[in-house]
């Protein structure tokens, strides 16, 4: 059985569903004002991977995952750019999905979007109001976290400390340093919605509490996202829940930052690394494996180093598909259909005992390198049965992560296709010097060559 550490206990816990047999999992996605960083494409890795392994176990995955399309941010660039905030939400979304799709990343089952929830948001805020969980100001309307039960859970400190170390802006008519807006009154040039409370829009924290439970309705199984926003992003919308007197997520599960020298990655910091850039010059297979090499809940360090490392592995992982021309169906079978393809059992239960270990990716991953290596030797030493059936264990385990191996070689234009044959005939002459002139060319042009038993094989390069 699967178990994932949970931010709010601390602990390892078993993922145990609310229905047998499906899991609801709410991620939070991106606010679309800008490309995202190579901090969003491990977000997504993350939870695909999660998504991925799940399924490979033979559950069915509920994933909503939203798009904030109404923010400060995308205010700001609007009025910058003198465009609206539809125009700037819609344009880094698209690009938001081509670097989803450039990454193999399935997309969620719904992606609900912040404005189209508006109305709901007011309804849940009316609510909190009634019940004396939130109250009016000149600027909006806020909660008051003095009455949430456990609030500090996730960042686990108590109320005390977390007031501590908060202060209440100048100009503020909050109660508390910690009570944060349901509801942003209008303000000169920005977008509104009517409210009770006067045309305005919703705060943040806001959204994501209401789709989750209007899409996967009360105690849904998992609720994800980075690690800086298990406070006070899903401090916050956990609040409101408890206060709207609904059950809210069973288990809550947070992955690491991205670094640079040692730093968070992000804007801010001017450490900012693009994931179009990276896309541009790597393939998203290379950073999928960069990402599984380390435990989600770590950091990981993406540079030049550890990008061409990953690349040098995926290349590893394309030459044992190519040597043994392996289907590029097996990446799609999930365990029970890889058991009864006769997939061998051991190396089965091995990846399914690590990564049922708090999806332990760098430990399946090495095993997946193992079976490389123990593939490549049966067949040097000609043991071509066991060494086939190790190379298909390759295939089935790095597809249930999601890297699909590439083993059919590519289409070649008619120069390359008779320097091919021309190295062919040379070999089968024995004139091994035109045979390493040819390679030497072809290498310049960009390929990969490999030299099998069928004849020379080509490559393009990764990176």
């Amino acid at each position: 059985m699967l178990h994932l550490h949970d931010t709010a206990t601390g602990r390892r816990e078993p993922l145990e569903l609310r229905e047998p047999g499906t899991v609801t999992m709410y991620v939070c996605g991106l606010t679309v004002y800008d490309v995202p960083h190579v901090g969003h494409g491990r977000a997504a890795l993350a939870f695909d991977v999660l998504r991925r392994y799940l399924e490979f176990t033979g559950l069915r995955v509920d994933h909503v995952s939203n798009v904030t399309d109404i923010d400060d941010k995308i205010i700001d660039r609007a009025a910058a750019e003198g465009r609206s905030e539809q125009e700037v939400a819609t344009e880094y979304e698209e690009v938001w999905w081509q670097a989803v799709d450039a990454l193999g990343v399935r997309r969620p089952t719904e992606v609900p979007h912040a404005t189209g929830y508006v109305g709901k948001m007011v309804a849940l805020v009316s609510e909190l109001v009634e019940r004396g969980a939130a109250y009016e100001t000149d600027d909006g309307v806020y909660l008051s976290v003095d009455g949430v039960d456990g609030y500090g859970l996730l960042a686990h400190q108590s109320l005390d400390s977390l007031r501590a170390g908060a202060r209440v802006e100048v100009g503020e008519q909050k109660r508390s340093p910690l009570d944060f807006a349901l509801w942003k009154k209008a303000k000169p040039g920005e977008p509104t919605w009517p409210s009770p409370w006067g045309p305005g829009r919703p705060g943040w924290h806001t959204e994501c509490v209401v789709m989750s439970l209007e899409l996967l309705g009360d105690g849904f199984d998992l609720h994800g996202g980075g690690i800086d926003l298990a406070f006070p992003h899903h401090e916050n919308e956990r609040a409101q829940a408890l206060c709207w007197g609904r059950d809210f997520a069973r288990h809550w599960m947070h992955h690491g930052m991205v670094t640079v020298e040692a730093e968070k990655m992000s804007k801010s910091l001017g450490n900012f690394t693009t994931l179009t850039e990276l896309l541009e010059r790597t393939e998203g297979r290379a950073y999928r494996l960069l990402v599984l090499r380390a435990h989600y809940r770590s950091p990981i360090e993406v540079t030049p180093a550890t990008l061409a490392d990953a690349v040098e592995g995926l290349a590893r992982l394309d030459a044992l598909a190519r040597r043994f021309d392996l289907d590029p169906s097996l990446s799609e079978l999930d365990l029970a259909q890889a058991r009864e393809a006769g997939v061998d059992g051991g190396a089965l239960d091995a990846f399914v005992e690590r990564m049922d270990d708090d999806l332990d990716t760098p430990e399946a991953v090495a095993g997946i390198f193992e079976l490389v290596r123990g593939a490549n030797s049966a067949a040097d030493a000609g043991r071509t049965e066991e060494a086939r059936g190790t190379a298909v264990s390759v295939a089935v385990l790095a597809g249930a992560l999601g890297l699909r191996l590439v083993g059919g070689g590519p289409e070649l234009d008619e120069h390359t296709a008779v320097m091919v044959r021309q190295r062919d005939e040379a070999r089968a002459e024995r004139d091994w010097a035109r045979a390493d002139r040819i390679r030497e060319q072809l290498e310049a042009e960009g390929w990969g060559v490999e030299d099998t038993p069928g004849g020379t094989k080509l490559h393009r390069r990764s990176g």
